[in-house]
């Protein structure tokens, strides 16, 4: 049986691999087991996070093979764990606010700060009231509850000490966190921002179906993720001027290569990248704006015609 209890990859273990293979017995997990375990994460979540899950699982039976608890490590799947990461497509900020207003008033906040924070969903699962900061125009990040396939939620710490981290929001983000706070939160201090129609904390399924439905309505490609809304975050942060050390701190990555390069880009910093993404959003949207405008004019001039 796999038991928990491997440092830095135990989170990996608890997520994508206890839930399914955390009961059986080792002699019982068998190449066709990992295959199907395989296919099932797939379809859950992201091929590179699979490809290092499937690289932990073979590591741990490899041990097992070497101790002979069994004959022969399972894991042979040619290529498994190979990291495949091909370039995400990114949306614009007319599609955003268009998912935006196709889910509804009550999701438009958090297809925002996955965007333009950009927040990773696990994190959003985790904000508290307390979290969100109107005056300063931003979000504290502290956890993350991630929802792996069980249906039940695994609050926890975020997926590296980087995580842990301020969102500096763009000024125009201040009216949708201080609406969304007086009309969908949980009025409690430490209340949910972030709950369905019946109160309840939403659900990866529930808000799956709804995110389909708007992705189709927008007339985004069907392998769209709403984890690509992070992608499109990270764009427009470069583009408007910040640095790869920016862009690295506001994402919440870390990796030893990245401490020992890039330093610290501080709180004032951050606010200056979030004020770039605020004018070319708002340049964006006056642009769309304008067109529109003067498609109309041109049509009403063909009608009097």
């Amino acid at each position: 049986m796999i038991r928990q209890g491997l440092g830095r990859s135990g989170r990996r273990l608890r997520l994508h691999l206890l839930p399914t293979l955390g009961t059986v017995d080792l002699g019982g997990i068998t190449p066709p087991t990992v295959r199907a375990w395989r296919a099932e994460r797939l379809a859950a979540t992201g091929s590179t996070t699979v490809a290092k899950a499937y690289r932990l699982l073979k590591a741990i039976l490899q041990t097992a093979a070497d101790d002979e608890l069994i004959p022969r490590n399972p894991c042979r799947i040619r290529g498994a764990g190979k990291e495949s990461a091909p370039e995400r497509p990114i949306a614009t900020v007319a599609q955003v606010d268009a998912l935006a207003d196709a889910m509804g008033p009550r999701w438009r906040l958090m297809l925002f700060l996955a965007t333009y924070g950009p927040a990773r969903p696990e994190e959003l699962a985790a904000l508290r009231r307390l979290d969100i900061d109107t005056e300063d125009v931003g979000v504290w990040i502290r956890s993350a509850e991630p929802e792996p396939a069980t249906g039940r939620r695994a609050p926890g710490d975020t997926k590296s000490d980087a995580g842990r981290r301020f969102l500096a929001l763009p000024g125009f983000m201040r009216k949708d966190l201080e609406r969304h706070l007086s009309w969908w939160a949980e009025k409690k201090p430490n209340g949910l921002p972030f709950v369905g129609e019946k109160g309840a904390p939403f659900r990866r399924s529930t808000f799956g179906r709804n995110w389909r439905k708007a992705r189709a309505k927008v007339g985004l490609p069907g392998d769209f993720r709403f984890y690509d809304l992070r992608h499109t975050g990270h764009t427009l942060s470069t583009r408007s001027g910040a640095t790869l050390k920016d862009t690295t701190v506001r994402a919440g990555q870390s990796s030893e290569r990245a401490a020992l390069i890039y330093q610290h880009s501080d709180r004032e910093r951050q606010k200056e990248v979030a004020a770039g993404i605020d004018a070319r959003v708002q340049n964006e949207r006056c642009r769309a704006a304008g067109k529109a405008t003067a498609e109309e004019s041109g049509t009403q001039r063909a009608g009097h015609n």
